[in-house]
């Protein structure tokens, strides 16, 4: 089958097509047919050799996909061949940038009518993140005020409707005017160009937006040293989750800024909640269901054919992607 590989560790160059012998579906595992997989940061953590679960070389990257499945293991029930589906592996890198891949049932997930493969190849990792942040972690409810950062990234922009859906106020900070508003045509009452606001100006923006009281809850997509500013842009009794470190940076913080606010900080990472006993299905399948009823609109940027996959690469870690980057490994 066709696969892209890295063979060593290092920049979107290491990403090489190969062929490599197909996958069989072993006791409890779905063999998966890819059409789609989804561009990740994990994904770039992998190749670079920064995800501390992945192995070592060679290895095959991707996290999520969608596809069809082409064959079932000995005690899977509730799947069949022929059906569409997504799929969500970051715990064994199981490598969806490949025409087929073994994986566990139990991270399968049936994909309905009316979400393409193309979108719900971008369902598993962001999306689901998101929904478990907004949903499970902070309880984002009408009448909040909610911060979200990056909010033009995968994550950010399903954020963004997930929290406006609720009944929540939307303040979307993105990296330059241009994402910022783009971010706003889905439900964020205000948005914050944080080039033109860094750093402490940032805060004093969050602070000035909300007259003062700061945020009920802060989705911090960014990591290190934005952690920080995100504990001053909560107010008293605010939840501030913590879900991400895209900075690969040491944060900062001053207990001053969170204790005397009664502010709760919340840390997620999906990988580790799977370890812990977490099933993705359930949720994965409310999501979906509101993306096929239109709740949700998922912004797919761009689809590359998967021997593209360095080009991929060095579109996410330019940033200048709004939504999702997918690898099209079948036709779409």
């Amino acid at each position: 089958m066709r696969a892209v590989r890295i063979e060593e560790f290092g920049g979107p160059e290491v990403l090489v097509p190969v062929e490599v012998p197909d996958p069989v579906a072993g006791p409890g595992e779905v063999l998966l047919r890819i059409a789609a997989a989804g561009v990740n940061r994990a994904d770039a953590l992998i190749r670079s050799g920064l995800y501390h679960r992945a192995g070592r070389p060679p290895l095959i990257p991707g996290v999520e996909a969608a596809g069809v499945v082409a064959a079932v293991g000995e005690g899977v029930t509730g799947l069949e061949v022929g059906q569409r589906v997504m799929a969500l592996d970051g715990i064994n890198a199981p490598g969806f940038y490949a025409e087929l891949a073994a994986v566990r049932a139990m991270q399968v997930t049936a994909l309905p009518d009316g979400v393409s493969l193309a979108e719900g190849a971008t369902l598993p990792v962001a999306w689901l993140s998101a929904w478990y942040c907004v949903r499970h972690l902070a309880k984002v409810a009408k009448g909040d005020t909610v911060v979200v950062k990056a909010a033009a990234s995968g994550v950010g922009s399903a954020a963004v409707q997930m929290a406006a859906e609720a009944g929540a106020r939307v303040i979307a900070l993105a990296g330059s005017a241009e994402k910022a508003a783009w971010a706003g045509e889905f439900g964020a009452q205000d948005t914050v160009d944080t080039s033109a606001h860094p750093d402490d100006a940032e805060v004093d923006e969050v602070l000035r937006l909300t007259d003062g009281r700061g945020a009920d809850v802060v989705l911090d997509t960014v990591g290190g040293p934005a952690f920080g500013r995100s504990l001053r842009e909560a107010g008293h009794g605010g939840r501030v989750v913590a879900l991400a470190n895209v900075a690969l940076q040491p944060s900062t913080v001053d207990t001053r800024d969170f204790y005397p606010k009664n502010v709760s900080i919340l840390g997620f990472q999906l990988t580790n909640l799977q370890i812990h006993g977490y099933d993705p299905r359930p949720d994965l399948r409310e999501l979906a269901e509101r993306v096929a009823a239109g709740t949700y609109r998922v912004p797919v940027e761009t689809v590359v054919p998967l021997e593209e996959a360095r080009a991929a690469h060095e579109l996410l870690e330019r940033r200048d992607n709004r939504g999702k980057i997918v690898l099209a490994v079948a036709d779409l």
